[in-house]
């Protein structure tokens, strides 16, 4: 950095640490070349087992408060660390959101490690993170290909094979409340509901509606559709949070689940079996998704890792 900014290495150290006066000039020259170089500054190499692992939730605060997978992955990330002196930093940002403090504190020498969770955006902070030599796991499939490893639910397969049940149950009106497009479980869902419907043959075209995982965008999707296709006799829905919100959306216009429309959703949550009617629904293996990212983070590993779902049937469909 000393090179970019053309002044000796005592100069850009001295500006750096403010260990003593420098030209206002000359500062600025370092602080530029600094901020081109994406420079983070770190601690000694002796301070770096901090004892603490970051958890970056890329969600709404209170999404992540609201919905119990959160609560189940850190279950999952701590059952890793038994007998272990290391603590878990949660840290929750909202979607795509750029918080320079956040990574300053990432790059700084102050975690052994980071999770990322959810969508974060371009590879610019996996990038940082790497120049600072932080070990880093994602959990959930990155957007761009080949940025970070990661462990993942195999959401298509699991989407797949829930809309197939409703085609075979003879349902000729499947429709699907998918997530967000920009997100690799959105996506991956939204494949899998419309290659079984394909490989069905049972029904002309599909139909969606789009979510952001809660329940109150669940309801309004659910009605949504309803206007759309009248006559729609089943809905697969890709979270269980949005299930729910299906579930009294349907009441509300008095039909009945399953003998009017079929309902399944997606992840298992606590909630799921607590539903009327019992959601029929695919389980993710979360909390063993939060023991394989800890396991990637503390002991390496160059290949990333999908798990097989498996699909829960209640009485909702």
């Amino acid at each position: 950095m000393a090179r970019r900014a053309g002044v000796s290495t005592a100069t850009a150290s001295r500006v750096l640490n403010r260990s003593a006066p420098v030209s206002p000039e000359l500062a600025a020259q370092v602080e530029h070349a600094a901020r081109e170089l994406s420079y983070v500054r770190r601690r000694a190499a002796s301070a770096r087992d901090t004892g603490v692992v970051a958890v970056v939730v890329f969600a709404d605060p209170l999404q992540y408060h609201v919905d119990a997978f959160h609560a189940r992955l850190l279950a999952g990330l701590r059952r890793a660390l038994p007998g272990s002196e290391r603590e878990l930093a949660v840290f929750t940002v909202p979607r795509h959101s750029r918080r320079p403090p956040l990574v300053r504190f990432l790059c700084g020498g102050h975690v052994d490690g980071a999770v990322l969770v959810g969508p974060w955006g371009d590879s610019g902070l996996t990038r940082l993170l790497r120049a600072a030599r932080v070990p880093v796991v994602a959990l959930g499939r990155p957007a761009e290909p080949g940025t970070v490893r990661y462990v993942d639910a195999d959401n298509l397969a699991g989407a797949r094979e829930a809309v197939r049940r409703l085609c075979l149950a003879g349902r000729r009106s499947v429709v699907t409340i998918a997530g967000p497009p920009d997100t690799a479980a959105g996506a991956d869902r939204l494949a899998g509901y419309h290659q079984a419907i394909t490989e069905s043959g049972a029904q002309p075209r599909a139909a969606v509606a789009y979510g952001d995982f809660s329940g109150a965008s669940g309801e309004h999707a659910m009605l949504h559709l309803l206007d759309q296709r009248p006559t729609l006799d089943a809905v697969f829905v890709a979270s269980d949070q949005m299930a729910l919100g299906a579930l009294r959306a349907l009441r509300r216009r008095g039909l009945r689940v399953p003998q009017d429309v079929a309902v399944i959703g997606f992840d298992d949550a606590p909630a799921a079996a607590k539903a009327r009617p019992a959601l029929t629904t695919v389980r993710q293996p979360v909390e063993e998704l939060g023991i394989q990212a800890m396991e990637f983070l503390q002991h390496g590993g160059s290949d990333s890792l999908v798990l097989p779902t498996r699909l829960i049937v209640r009485d909702s469909g």
